[in-house]
Order: structure tokens, then C-alpha cells, then sequence
């Protein structure tokens, strides 16, 4: 008889994960609380590791079709002036695509090698009669929750995200602009469109509904091309704002039958890689337990491979965002930048 996976979450880890494991010859149901996928959202990079994760389940000439290629970038000051050029990552350019394009390719390879079932909540996962059980619930996952208890909630970061596109504002830039405190993006995305984000330190839940655009011209009013042309073209239905959640260090990211994979083991953003390690924890998981002769066994050796690995890169996203949020003495702030690129991107 073959063995039975429940995913709790149909986003990329949970639809990667059902095709991988699909593909070996489980029988998988997807439980996503959401009654379809969602309809708007911005660029995400996709780094090497994440398209040979792509490869593997056969999205990944989808995504490089789809995509935007992007081979080098930069980080500049408000007036325009270089800190630090963005090395191209070692296999590569990275490819950006929307997340609602990556779900749709996704999606489509899934609805062939699982049961999906939208709207359909898991509050408890000990209801689910199944061999193996992957908690792929993002960051406020209930879950992990209910796996490891309230010490590992998620926890707010100190800082805030906006982000959005622009339409009929085709680019080929990718920028990051570090101001005082603040930085604002810009990159590539299919369609013509210009993709951007902005991050500030502030306080969880001070929001400003209908007055966002005003709070980003304020606070990146006067700033060089191209965020000034940007902030001049967004609108405020576009805007997506949200306080960004991190998840304390986990023990283990197993618990009996049960596994974490993507944002349900969250990072801040600003690597850029939360989507793209979600992708290879999907495809690592599924190797793990195609590579051994027991459900247990493969989890462990998941535990083994890819736990210190999204721990080392949480932590370097962390000391990127704290350096990004410095105020005070930002030639010193851009001196540590430049050291923290002679490396190369994290691999």
C-alpha cells in the first residue's frame, strides 16, 4: 500500500513538496486554509539552489521562461552613489518571477500528483490519518504550535515591509537604496512591471490604511532615481504592507511523523531567500525519504541536512537586516557592507 503524506499549506513548500513526493509514488493530500491562490504579489529571486530545486520537480524551465534573469545589482545611498555592487551567486543569475506566477506553475505540475483541497483548514494535525505530515503553514504556523509549544510563536522582528509593482514601468535595475535607518528596492518583474519594496524599523501593527503612500513619500521623498520615479507611480490600492515575523531557533524541525519546511521555520527578508529555501526543503525532504528505508529514518537525516543550514542563513538574514536598520555612523555601516560582499552571495 502506498504511503499516505498530508501538507498542512498549498504555497511553494507545500506544492513542492507534493509533487516531489508525488512523483516518488506517495499518495499526498494538500489542506490549504485559503479558498484559491492568491491573485496579487511581488518578484521573488530565484537563487541557483532554488532552480535545481525547481529542476527537480520539472518547473524549473517554467519559472526561467517565465522570469526575469537578473545577473548583477547594486546598493546605493539616497543620492544615487554606489556602496556596493551585488556579485552574480556562484551557478547562475538569479531569475525573479511574482509568487502568484511561481504558485500558478506549481499548481499546475501539483494538480497531476496530489489531492488538493482548498478551503479546508487544519487546526489539528493529530486528526490527520496519515504516514507522514509536513507543516508547510508559513510563519504564524499553527503546527508548529501545537508540535513545540507557545516558546516557539512567531515573533515580531522590530521591523515593517511595504511592497508592490508598478505597471507600464518595465526595468532591467536592481537596486537596494540603504538611507538612515531605512532602505527601498527595486527590481525586474514579467510583464513590464517594475517590482519594490521598502523596510523600516517600527513598531508591530502601526499601520496606516489608506495614508501608505504618504508615509513612503515622507520617508523616501527626495531619494534618486529610481525610487523617486517609483514612489511618484504607486497608488495606494497597490501597496502591501505587513510587520515582519520571525520563528525562535526550533530544537529540531521533526516531531514524530510530523515536519517543518519553508516559513513555518521562518527568516526575515533580507536575503531574499525564504522562498527559495522553502523549494529546497521540499525537494531535500523528499530525497531524504526516497534515500531510506523508513519514514523516520528520512526525517532525521531532513533534520541533519537542512536545519543548520536555514539557521546559519537566519542568522546571517538577521545581522543583514540589523546593519540595513543602522542611523548612526553609516560610512562605518557601508565599510561592513562592502567586507560582507568580498565573499560572494551565501551559497
Amino acid at each position: 500500500m502506498r504511503r499516505h503524506a498530508a501538507i498542512i499549506g498549498g504555497g511553494i513548500g507545500g506544492l513542492a513538496t507534493a509533487i516531489a513526493l508525488g512523483n516518488d509514488g506517495w499518495r499526498v493530500t494538500v489542506h490549504e486554509r485559503d479558498a484559491a491562490l492568491p491573485a496579487t504579489g511581488t518578484a521573488l529571486g530565484m537563487w541557483p539552489a532554488a532552480l535545481r530545486a525547481l529542476d527537480a520537480v520539472k518547473a524549473g524551465h517554467a519559472v526561467r521562461a517565465t522570469g526575469c534573469p537578473q545577473e548583477s545589482g547594486e546598493v546605493r545611498r539616497p543620492d544615487g552613489s554606489r556602496i556596493v555592487t551585488i556579485r552574480t551567486p556562484a551557478g547562475g543569475p538569479v531569475h525573479l518571477i511574482s509568487r502568484p506566477a511561481l504558485l500558478g506553475i506549481l499548481h499546475r505540475a501539483a494538480s497531476a500528483a496530489a489531492d488538493l483541497r482548498f478551503a479546508d483548514p487544519v487546526d489539528d494535525p493529530a486528526r490527520l490519518d496519515a504516514d507522514l505530515i509536513v507543516a508547510a503553514d508559513g510563519v504564524f504556523s499553527r503546527t508548529r504550535e501545537r508540535l513545540f509549544g507557545p516558546a516557539y510563536r512567531a515573533r515580531h522582528s522590530g521591523a515593517t515591509a511595504w511592497r508592490g509593482t508598478v505597471d507600464g514601468m518595465a526595468t532591467s535595475t536592481f537596486v537596494e537604496v540603504w538611507g538612515r535607518g531605512v532602505n527601498f528596492g527595486v527590481t525586474p518583474q514579467e510583464g513590464g512591471r517594475t517590482n519594490w519594496f521598502a523596510a523600516a524599523a517600527a513598531p508591530a501593527g502601526s499601520f496606516h490604511p489608506g495614508a501608505e503612500t504618504a508615509v513612503l513619500r515622507r520617508m523616501f521623498g527626495g531619494w534618486a532615481a529610481p525610487v523617486g520615479p517609483v514612489l511618484e507611480a504607486v497608488t495606494e490600492p497597490g501597496i502591501l504592507r505587513h510587520d515582519v515575523y520571525v520563528t525562535p531557533p526550533l530544537p529540531s524541525h521533526v516531531s514524530g511523523n510530523a515536519v517543518l519546511i519553508g516559513d513555518a521555520h521562518a527568516m526575515t527578508p533580507d536575503l531574499g531567500r525564504g522562498a527559495c529555501e522553502a523549494l529546497v526543503d521540499a525537494v531535500t525532504l523528499a530525497a531524504c525519504l526516497r534515500e531510506t528505508s523508513t519514514t523516520a529514518e528520512g526525517l532525521r537525516d531532513y533534520d541533519r541536512r537542512r536545519r543548520p543550514v536555514t539557521r546559519r542563513l537566519a542568522r546571517m538574514a538577521g545581522a543583514a537586516g540589523r546593519l540595513s536598520r543602522v542611523r548612526h555612523a553609516l560610512p562605518v555601516r557601508d565599510g561592513l557592507l562592502r567586507a560582507s560582499m568580498l565573499a560572494g552571495p551565501p551559497a
